[in-house]
């Protein structure tokens, strides 16, 4: 595919939105609604952002030599979105540490996992890093989509997770068009062929580390063996139900002409905004009569 016809949508501006949230330790410490399963699988996942989205940033970094100006420019935007995520979740980690987490063990994970990839040619982490914003994209679009997912959570820490949300929809074509630009000279047999293979590994570790990590942090809290299976099983796959719900968008990943952006979902960007926007705003003030 030629990166003159990309299908990312010409009109779209990848724009940092330099929020910073809530440092003060996390009151409650099962800050989603109480919820022990809930709360461990946000956690988890957040332990993967501070040194996963750097990783990002370098693997596309390594490949902006050469590209279109707009992909270039969409490059810096996404490259600055990626390091204020980093920021903001490390600040998240250290609030649940704070709270009595102990995250090293799923830390040690994630990098573990990187140091792999590290260790062969940069079109190799090139690829993760596309599938892995694949990934996350589909994530943030049912996590915007549907408010089940963050009900009855913490509301700063329900706003971060909608920011974070909402920008990784916003730059979910980065990557992927950088690959395109990357492998325009191979063949589209291989190109398919090595996408593939390398989303099927992303979806495997992702799916095995986070549901430990999760199984760890909810033996933290007391819930452990057949209990805590049976609960984060629920959660995930059954109701609200996050991994289940997103099986149709991974799946079109391997079909024949995709691209994130096949689904324009920017309808949920606005939607974020505007109820940022209302958040955000001064709460009227009321006028009151004189008494006479």
């Amino acid at each position: 595919m030629s990166t003159t016809t990309l299908p990312t949508p010409s009109d779209l501006t990848i724009t940092p939105r330099d929020r910073k949230f809530e440092r003060g330790e996390l009151d409650p410490r099962l800050w989603h609604g109480g919820s022990v399963e809930a709360t461990a699988i946000y956690n988890a996942l957040s332990t993967t952002f501070p040194v996963g989205e750097a990783y990002f940033v370098e693997s596309v970094r390594a490949f902006r030599e050469g590209t279109p100006p707009k992909l270039a420019q969409e490059i810096k935007g996404f490259t600055t979105q990626e390091a204020i995520h980093s920021r903001e979740h490390a600040a998240f980690n250290r609030r649940a540490a704070d709270s009595g987490y102990d995250l090293s063990k799923l830390e040690a994970q994630v990098e573990y996992r990187l140091s792999i990839t590290k260790t062969k040619p940069p079109i190799v982490s090139l690829a993760a890093t596309m599938a892995l914003e694949h990934f996350t994209a589909i994530l943030a679009h049912e996590l915007l989509a549907d408010p089940s997912h963050l009900a009855g959570a913490d509301k700063d820490a329900a706003d971060l997770w909608r920011w974070h949300a909402c920008e990784e929809i916003e730059h979910k074509g980065v990557a992927y068009d950088t690959w395109l630009h990357a492998t325009r000279n191979w063949p589209r047999t291989k190109r398919w062929k090595v996408k593939a293979k390398v989303m099927l590994y992303v979806t495997r570790n992702f799916v095995v580390d986070r549901t430990a990590g999760s199984l760890e942090l909810m033996r933290q809290d007391g819930v452990s063996g057949l209990r805590a299976w049976s609960r984060l099983l629920w959660y995930l796959w059954v109701y609200p139900g996050m991994f289940r719900k997103i099986g149709v968008a991974w799946f079109k990943f391997f079909l024949p002409k995709f691209h994130p952006w096949n689904e324009d979902d920017r309808d949920l960007l606005r939607a974020y905004e505007a109820s940022a926007a209302v958040r955000a705003a001064p709460a009227p003030v009321k006028k009151v009569r004189n008494a006479a």
